[in-house]
């Protein structure tokens, strides 16, 4: 059977989340499966603008699914954002012979993956690559786990010296707008409480947190806080709490990219597998401007437009249970 996809471009761009080599190497196999030419394209939108192009094989993709990172780099490309940026990355798309393109990212290369498809009819598919989970449609998101898992391992190790000095530790997390990572890691290493962008605001929660006794019976606390940058993130809060508890030995510390690297979890491969697998079955059905993601373990596909612009919540239970367990 002769599919109207020939060749396909894949690339990843915005920040790196752990199984996007998983998905790259999901992408080539299954493509060149269904007889499918594969050009990677290096370095995100970036690379598609100056044309840093390679057709890949199986062997390309060989023994990187362990491999955190992305092997055919990321970048930010503010040209893309411009109509002149994407006549210029469409040239590339001509000369190259590249029929649809498959983007790894979160909610930035989306809207611009949809605007390209837009302007030049090209078939797009989003696979959803951010440690941040704050995509619509999909219950996860390529990368959440590991971060997930390593954000946890980092509590732990920060709980033993807290509980040695009796320390409260103010701990900021990535999540961008949205306090997926905050929530769940807070509940998964026993933190006393998560300060998130759903929920009110940082002060209110803090004055809340301190309210209900904090400490108790307990001799050190642990708080994770989501970042938020335009209010200030963890160092804000605890300077907030000193000033009202001056007796208590106050530490913050800023996890910051360490939650970006390192071999991804099974969790974040089989997803990223999946989800590529998926993406060339999407183009051969000749689905456009979607983002393939899963929903109760199936995959569904989600028009891009409502990945980028629907709100993904929290789960209420979760804050509930949180308080609960930390009494």
């Amino acid at each position: 059977m002769e599919y109207r996809i020939k060749t396909v471009g894949v690339l990843t761009s915005g920040g790196d989340s752990p199984g996007m080599n998983a998905a790259v190497r999901a992408v080539t196999r299954a493509a060149i499966y269904n007889n499918i030419r594969v050009k990677a394209i290096y370095r995100g939108y970036k690379g598609l603008i100056l044309g840093e192009v390679k057709e890949f094989t199986t062997q390309d993709v060989s023994n990187i699914i362990q491999r955190g990172g992305t092997i055919i780099k990321s970048a930010r490309s503010k040209e893309f954002m411009t109509p002149e940026g994407r006549a210029q990355a469409y040239e590339t798309i001509k000369r190259e012979a590249i029929d649809a393109l498959i983007v790894i990212g979160g909610n930035g290369t989306f809207a611009g993956a949809l605007a390209f498809s837009q302007e030049y009819n090209i078939p797009v598919i989003g696979l959803p690559g951010t440690i941040d989970n704050d995509l619509w449609g999909t219950d996860m998101t390529i990368g959440y786990d590991t971060s997930l898992n390593t954000i946890m391992e980092c509590v732990d190790k920060l709980k033993d010296t807290a509980t040695s000095h009796e320390r409260v530790f103010f701990v900021e997390v990535m999540g961008h707008d949205a306090g997926f990572l905050a929530l769940n890691s807070a509940i998964a290493a026993g933190a006393e409480a998560a300060i998130i962008p759903e929920r009110r605001t940082q002060e209110e929660q803090l004055l809340s947190y301190i309210g209900n006794g904090f400490r108790k019976s307990k001799n050190s606390s642990i708080v994770i806080v989501s970042e938020r940058l335009e209010v200030g993130g963890a160092e804000t809060l605890a300077q907030k709490l000193k000033e009202i508890h001056p007796e208590y030995d106050v530490r913050v510390s800023i996890l910051g990219h360490l939650q970006r690297g390192g071999s991804p979890t099974a969790q974040d491969r089989i997803l990223a597998s999946r989800l590529g697998v998926a993406a060339i079955q999407a183009l051969m059905e000749e689905q456009r401007c979607i983002m393939v993601g899963v929903k109760n373990d199936e995959i569904v596909y989600v028009p891009l437009s409502k990945a980028i612009n629907e709100h993904k919540d929290v789960k209420h239970d979760k804050v509930a249970a949180l308080q609960i367990l930390a009494i």
